[in-house]
């Protein structure tokens, strides 16, 4: 299991980019969250499999049809298995 913090930033809030990373987690088998953050970005912590969490990273590049992504930064860290499921944090 691996863990990867994650910021994306571009035109990503107001698009269902949140809804639809909890669609991609869940369907990848992911667990953790996501949540905007006040200067624009979007924030995701996600642990699972690491062929998983690749694939995962790589929608972030995509986003969902409305947004437009300028950057992913990606930092890995050391899983804690805290999760139970992917949620959306408000």
């Amino acid at each position: 299991m691996k863990r990867a913090h994650i910021w994306v930033s571009g035109r990503v809030q107001g698009v269902w980019f949140r809804a639809t990373a909890r669609e991609i987690a869940n369907r990848l088998g992911l667990k953790g969250w996501v949540r905007n953050l006040p200067d624009g970005r979007v924030e995701i912590v996600a642990e699972g499999d690491e062929s998983a969490l690749d694939e995962f990273i790589k929608w972030c590049w995509e986003g969902p049809p409305l947004a437009r992504v300028e950057d992913v930064e990606v930092e890995w860290e050391r899983p804690t298995g805290e999760f139970r499921s992917f949620e959306v944090r408000y």
